[in-house]
């Protein structure tokens, strides 16, 4: 277990969150989630200049042409290398085989990096696609990355994570990284350290910004990346790079000097090799989804920069708002009224899909929500900890029960749980929803979350709008119900 490059509130609060002890639960084991591989329907649109070849059967192949919804003569940037039975019975040599598809690939597209997408028949068959890369990179002359991408072992959101992080590997072939000693940063909640006497001037938070770089990694709309950047140059921070970043070439510099921070909470893998790696200095910080976790989250970084997020003086004595970051989240609650009578005081249950169910629990607990469980596929409890410590500190202010966290869910037992406690609205995968729905559970797609632009403060409208979508719609039918109800009561008499 590392405790090294670590930034946070306390130096073994992120190992073992004492909340946890009671309330966390590991039930079958079993991921009951989308296939991994879907992680190409968004990444070979964010690295424009990138190929995506998945290495599986005709079932992978079939799974991506349904799910992404994008034709063959489309030519989009990805294909599959669809392994026959010659190719598992070791009859036809698997190297040759890459080797002609990646030579045709690279004469028709002209990619900058091949990314090999990893499935569970090349886990099973123990296909060497690490061995075969460099060896294949040097004969063809164009950088290939690999990432296992399997459902036997990761979750949905979770082929994200194993690309960005062996991207980062890859950033890292040409360095060496001396060992460094273990570093571990006190960043006091902000509450605490937000004194008249500590402000620091405009100029001086700059030079302070500068003496580290800092990047983000998760995969997000250009227009989010923007608006992030943008939020963070407002304190005196400059975002000197993404991972990962538009163009393959473009990726951003780690060293010991380099701050990272995660905008997702799936990517703990990714996390990990920055740190061990690269000798990187992680951020640990909740995300930036809802209007609370991008406030604590701009906070946090500031924090470890040494700067205090800039205070309101024309305001901040009238209204009692320390920040700009306070009285800026305190502005967007009060614009989202109209959503939040309709989800006050209703209950949610999450069933797991997309790892986005700790993060959404907190910002619904914040509308006004009762959060009766959150099942999730996988949870790394060092990464997240800050966003677990947030969702205890938010369950504590709106004066509600911590939900029942529970990883690795049997959907059995949670139907029944579903049966006994009559949720008003269960988030679920696709597969899970119309049954649910037949049986009158309402529920919403845990996916549109994930494809859905929900970081920072301008995207929180879209988080309501998918959460209140069906609440609403129960609404209408029961309007429609009781209209038709009252037209046969008045012919019948």
């Amino acid at each position: 277990m590392i405790k090294s490059n670590y930034v946070n509130s306390t130096q073994d609060s992120w190992c073992h969150p004492p909340f946890l002890n009671g309330l966390f639960e590991c039930e079958t084991g079993n991921y009951h989630t989308f296939c991994p591989i879907s992680c190409v329907a968004w990444l070979y649109q964010k690295i424009e200049d990138s190929f995506f070849l998945v290495i599986g059967t005709k079932t992978c192949g079939y799974f991506l042409q349904n799910a992404l919804g994008v034709m063959i003569f489309a030519e989009p940037r990805y294909a599959m290398a669809e392994l026959e039975e010659s190719d598992i019975s070791a009859q036809l040599n698997d190297y040759k085989e890459l080797k002609r598809l990646c030579l045709q690939i690279k004469e028709e597209r002209n990619p900058s990096v091949i990314v090999w997408i990893g499935t569970c028949t090349t886990e099973i068959i123990k296909m060497d696609l690490e061995g075969m890369a460099p060896r294949l990179e040097a004969d063809i002359g164009l950088p290939i990355v690999v990432a296992r991408a399997n459902g036997l072992d990761y979750a949905f959101t979770q082929g994200e994570d194993t690309v960005l992080s062996a991207m980062a590997l890859a950033s890292l072939k040409a360095k060496t990284v001396p060992n460094l000693p273990n570093k571990i940063y006190d960043t006091t909640p902000p509450q605490k350290k937000l004194k008249v006497s500590q402000i620091i001037p405009d100029t001086e938070k700059k030079n302070k910004a500068n003496l580290n770089s800092l990047v983000l990694f998760g995969s997000v709309p250009s227009t989010v990346a923007t608006q992030l950047t943008l939020e963070l140059k407002k304190e005196g921070i400059t975002v000197s790079g993404w991972l990962p970043a538009q163009r393959y070439h473009d990726l951003p510099i780690f060293n010991k000097d380099t701050f990272v921070c995660g905008i997702n909470p799936f990517l703990s893998r990714t996390a990990t090799t920055l740190m061990r790696r690269s000798r990187c200095t992680l951020i640990c910080a909740p995300f930036p989804i809802g209007p609370d976790g991008t406030r604590v989250w701009i906070e946090k970084i500031c924090l470890a920069f040494g700067i205090s997020p800039s205070i309101n003086s024309s305001t901040g004595i009238v209204t009692g708002i320390k920040t700009k970051l306070q009285e800026r989240e305190k502005v967007i609650f009060e614009g989202l009224e109209d959503y939040l009578k309709l989800i006050r005081g209703k209950s949610v249950f999450f069933m797991g899909d997309n790892l986005l169910e700790i993060s959404l629990a907190r910002f619904l607990t914040r509308c006004g929500m009762i959060v009766y469980e959150v099942g999730i596929p996988y949870l790394d409890k060092r990464y997240q900890a800050a966003e677990l410590a947030l969702l205890e500190q938010t369950c504590k202010e709106m004066n509600v029960p911590m939900p029942k966290i529970v990883e690795k869910p049997d959907n059995y037992y949670q139907i029944q749980r579903i049966r006994e406690l009559q949720p008003d609205l269960t988030i679920t995968g696709m597969a899970h929803a119309n049954p649910l729905e037949a049986r009158g559970i309402t529920t919403k797609w845990s996916v549109e979350f994930t494809f859905a632009q929900i970081h920072g403060f301008t995207n929180t409208r879209e988080i309501l709008e998918l959460v209140t979508r069906p609440l609403r719609r129960n609404v209408i039918s029961s309007n429609a119900c009781k209209t038709t109800g009252n037209n046969g009561a008045s012919l019948v008499a």
